[in-house]
């Protein structure tokens, strides 16, 4: 009888083991249902954002162009919008020319960074250089554009002497700087992805590190060098605090990058911080700049798509 108790204990202990192995996996494909939308949600809100922001712009852009027409806004040469000037032409003038000096600093200054620190750098010398590095990345743009204001633009001074406090020299010059780590980074990392095999086959043939690098592995990675450019230029487009505190607010349509200039973020901050009567057209000016800088930038990233594609070498 006791054999009996026991085995039918142990049945009734199985039973119930069953029982829970059951509620777990029940639960489980619960789960595993449930974790795809959750997924999915997550991944729609950066795409439901990019729709909102340009929904808004739209909206607000048209409210815009029903008093001032789209022909005069981009061919017009005189930006005051508190006088009834709205020819947008100077302020992107200013947002290329900041562009153009930060590209010129950013690029070679990135490049060779990303290429010693690549082939050249080793181990115990990339483990300091590269997180000093993309410290530059970490510092707010407010601590950058007073930099330039206080320290890039006396040292320019000293040898331009009628540099103004406020010039595009400095503005650009700062954000370069600021980019530097998004060139370096994104081309080291094209750089490392090149098989060493190229590399040994190119010194097999009696290549010297410097042919190496400049014939074999900078062709190779030209595809990630080229879309880490277009994205830092990007970047420069769009930097906002550092022109606005450096570069000054003078809408001129002007490449001496010796002049005060004002970018289209810039007029943003201006315009947004001023006393701007909502629902004026100066108040909708605000987007429909923001509209334009939305397309340059917009399409700046597709150029970076497009050539990363175009030019991906495949191993």
């Amino acid at each position: 009888m006791d054999k009996g108790l026991q085995s039918e204990g142990k049945m009734i202990d199985v039973q119930q083991m069953i029982e829970r192995n059951k509620k777990k996996k029940s639960f489980g494909e619960r789960i595993e249902k449930i974790i795809p939308f959750f997924l999915l949600l997550c991944a729609a809100v950066s795409v439901l954002t990019t729709v909102g922001i340009l929904f808004t712009l739209l909206r607000e852009s048209i409210g815009f162009f029903s008093n001032v027409s789209l022909v005069d806004f981009y061919t017009g040469t005189s930006w005051s919008p508190w006088s009834g000037e709205y020819g947008v032409a100077p302020l992107i003038g200013g947002t290329l020319l900041i562009t153009l000096i930060a590209t010129l600093v950013a690029v070679p200054l990135g490049l060779m960074s990303a290429i010693f620190l690549s082939e050249y750098a080793n181990d115990k010398v990339r483990r300091v250089i590269k997180p000093v590095l993309e410290v530059l990345a970490g510092i707010p743009t407010v601590v950058y554009g007073y930099f330039a204001l206080t320290f890039i633009t006396p040292m320019f001074q000293s040898f331009i002497p009628d540099l103004g406090i406020f010039n595009a020299l400095s503005g650009g010059f700062v954000v370069g700087i600021m980019i530097i780590p998004m060139v370096a980074s994104l081309s080291e990392d094209a750089m490392n992805s090149v098989p060493n095999a190229l590399r040994e086959g190119a010194y097999g043939l009696g290549a010297t590190k410097l042919e190496v690098v400049f014939k074999v592995v900078l062709p190779a990675a030209l595809s990630g060098i080229i879309a880490s450019i277009v994205l830092a230029i990007s970047r420069a487009i769009g930097e906002t605090m550092i022109v606005t505190i450096a570069a000054g607010a003078t809408p001129n349509l002007t490449f001496n990058p010796t002049e005060s200039i004002q970018t289209m973020t810039a007029f943003i901050v201006q315009a947004a911080t001023g006393d701007t009567t909502f629902g004026s057209t100066i108040y909708y000016s605000l987007y429909a700049v923001g509209m334009t800088l939305f397309v340059f930038t917009l399409v700046m990233n597709l150029i970076a798509q497009y050539i990363s594609r175009k030019f991906r070498e495949e191993y």
